[in-house]
């Protein structure tokens, strides 16, 4: 932020007491004439002083249920007549002339029902706060500013910094609305998870979209930029059970569809339920949604970047499971090797470990590169291992690991040994022929000896030459370590050895 603050009020600080409340006759409200308009010509002051001719508008707001100012909002937030009723160019980085700016000044000072900051970046700041204090920055000492405040009959003090910057040294990391996200939600539409939209267009208002697999694309084209977006799971269609289970005290948020499609959301306590069934009545489905941040279960959350990809909002949305998994997983690259607890071995054979809070998981064949006939056999619950990252898929939220990609394959040792002949145990007996392990060990390596090459003589069925757990010499044809697969023969190391 520019660090040239300046602090400017009506209030004369002589008029204050040893607690440094203000004791004088000025009222808190505006007068809607000389002072309000000594405020706006301080701020062109400055603005002038500083040289800028534009501002931007950042995290900007409308009055919500709660008011709280001492002059009554008004109809369209103070805004008529600067933006469209829909408040269409009302958005956080959109550019607008000072002039405009003035008036957005002028109708905070009226507490008319909106706020934004207003700024250029590094160089200017506007902020209107509580009672008629407004506070400029500037990236310049701007005397003649601070001088012609003065003659306006303002009172100018400067300050180490605005009370109103932007907080932007909250944990975490925020999720954008990137092609990563998009391919999450039409995966989520997909599996029946995500149904609703939430576009917060402002910081405490919102629209609603229904989502399908074909209204996505239509639905991000219109989005506001750099909005906040939250998606949800269906609304229920008992609307009836959804009123009836509403809270007996508090706030809560109903949101419902009408009979034409259109969402509409709206806070209510026990005081409006009447009115508000009134409201909701033919509806096709809605949902309470209760105020507590703890208690809401969007399934995910974004910030719209702008055009070029960058996300230059600086509000968050409250993270998900889901946003802290996608934090986790853009610190992953497939090759990483990573250390995690085995929490559970289900009984299809996955085995799943957790690595810093995210649950990856490891399919059998990638626990070991020998034969094993469950994961047991390589794994325990509780235990730590170290494995390699095979994939971060972004969209389903997995990350598959592989513990054999850290110890050495034992295949191509073998692949020296094409043409030698070696004893081994018949460890199985199939149609076509028997399975021999040629390893030394319990989990050691197996090859086929076919029926072909079991015998001169035709074999129809294996165990009419050989039984398993016998020992059974054989020459090495093959290894194929692509395929796994070892091909073995009896018959040729026989003539190998010779009469």
């Amino acid at each position: 932020m520019p660090h040239f603050v300046y602090q400017i009020t009506k209030y004369d600080p002589a008029d204050r007491d040893e607690h440094g409340h203000y004791i004088g006759v000025e009222e808190p409200t505006s007068d809607h004439g000389a002072v309000e308009s000594a405020y706006l010509q301080s701020v062109a002051a400055f603005a002038a002083a500083t040289g800028i001719d534009h501002l931007t508008i950042r995290e900007p707001q409308i009055a919500g249920v709660a008011h709280f100012g001492l002059e009554p909002a008004i109809e369209g937030h103070g805004l008529g007549g600067l933006f469209p009723p829909d408040l269409s160019g009302f958005h956080d980085g959109a550019e607008i002339s000072l002039s405009v700016g003035l008036e957005l000044v002028r109708a905070m000072l009226r507490d008319n029902g909106a706020w934004c900051r207003l700024e250029v970046e590094d160089e200017f700041a506007v902020h209107v706060g509580w009672d008629q204090y407004v506070y400029v920055s500037s990236d310049k000492p701007c005397e003649s500013a601070h001088e012609r405040t003065r003659a306006l009959g303002l009172f100018p003090e400067r300050l180490q910094a605005s009370p109103y910057e932007a907080e932007l040294d909250e944990p975490g990391v925020q999720r954008p609305a990137d092609e990563h996200f998009w391919s999450r939600l039409r995966w989520s539409i997909a599996m029946r998870q995500a149904a609703i939209l939430e576009e917060g267009y402002v910081d405490n208002a919102s629209r609603w979209h229904r989502l399908t697999e074909n209204t996505v694309d239509a639905v991000r084209a219109k989005l506001t930029p750099r909005s906040k977006l939250t998606v949800w799971p269906d609304l229920s269609t008992d609307v009836d059970a959804v009123l009836a289970a509403l809270p007996d005290e508090g706030p809560v948020e109903v949101v419902w569809e009408d009979g034409n499609g259109a969402i509409t959301s709206t806070i209510a306590d026990e005081t409006e339920y009447q009115a508000l069934a009134a409201q909701v009545v033919g509806s096709r489905s809605a949902a309470a949604l209760p105020l507590d941040v703890d208690s809401r279960h969007p399934l995910f959350t974004a910030v719209m970047p702008d055009s070029d990809g960058v996300l230059r909002a600086r509000w968050r949305t409250e993270q998900t499971p889901s946003d802290r998994n996608w934090a986790f997983l853009k610190t992953l690259r497939r090759g990483q090797i990573v250390t995690g607890t085995v929490t559970e071995i289900a009984g299809f054979g996955v085995t799943f470990v957790d690595i810093g809070g995210f649950t990856a998981m490891i399919n059998i064949p990638e626990l070991s590169w020998r034969r094993i006939n469950h994961p047991s056999d390589v794994v325990a619950v509780g235990q730590k291992i170290s494995a390699v990252v095979l994939d971060v898929d972004m969209v389903r939220e997995r990350v598959p690991l592989s513990l054999k990609a850290l110890q050495a394959d034992p295949m191509p040792q073998f692949m020296q040994q094409v043409g030698q002949v070696v004893t081994g145990v018949v460890t199985k007996l199939v149609p076509f022929g028997a399975f021999v392990r040629i390893e030394d060990r319990e989990d050691g390596l197996e090859g086929l000896v076919h029926n072909t090459e079991l015998s001169a003589e035709p074999v129809a069925d294996p165990q009419d030459v050989i039984r398993v757990g016998e020992p059974l010499v054989v020459k090495i044809l093959a290894v194929d370590p692509t395929r796994r697969r070892i091909a073995l023969s009896h018959l040729q190391a026989l003539a190998h050895e010779g009469p």
